[in-house]
């Protein structure tokens, strides 16, 4: 797929999140193998979360709504340090011109997170991003009310991993 490097490699981990091998991304994908990912979920001085719309060019869920930056964790990196990457690469900002963002829950791997286990994080960010094209179509900042209303009228348009992410972000929010 035009826009993924389908050979870049992930940690495969086991049911307790450890390390047991590696292998690319089209063989972890395609073999449903556990593997790691981060959500980051950026929210400005008035409350609302910046949500994105996943590029038309990504492998998986292209055109659906995501949360504001989400990634997997590659070979040899460890979950914090994947989110100033995944920041860098889909929002634009940099490392150290933001405070850190806070680490809320870690959620186990099951077919609506594809199989990874995610720590999802929160960024406190007024923006403004600058949005990298081969990652990200648009985004849109939305009142939380204004989120959960549009999961319940359309939730086929929004990734599976978001929509199970919302649920425990609204409870850890």
């Amino acid at each position: 797929m035009q826009g993924q490097n389908l050979d870049e490699l992930f940690d495969v981990v086991d049911d307790h999140d450890r390390v047991i091998g590696r292998a690319p991304r089209r063989e972890v994908h395609a073999n449903n193998l556990l593997h790691r990912a981060v959500h980051i979920f950026a929210v400005n001085r008035a409350g609302a979360i910046f949500l994105q719309k996943r590029s038309a060019l990504k492998d998986t869920n292209p055109g659906l709504w995501c949360s504001s930056c989400a990634g997997h964790v590659d070979a040899g990196e460890d979950y914090d340090r994947t989110v100033p990457r995944e920041l860098t690469e889909e929002l634009g900002i940099a490392p150290g011109t933001y405070p850190a963002p806070e680490r809320l829950f870690k959620t186990a791997p099951c077919r609506d997170t594809g199989w990874e286990f995610v720590w999802t994080y929160r960024l406190h960010h007024d923006g403004p991003f600058t949005l990298n094209p081969a990652e990200v179509d648009a985004g849109e900042w939305l009142p939380v009310d204004a989120v959960t209303r549009a999961v319940a009228e359309r939730p086929q348009d929004f990734t599976a991993s978001f929509l199970l992410l919302w649920r425990e972000y609204l409870r850890h929010g």
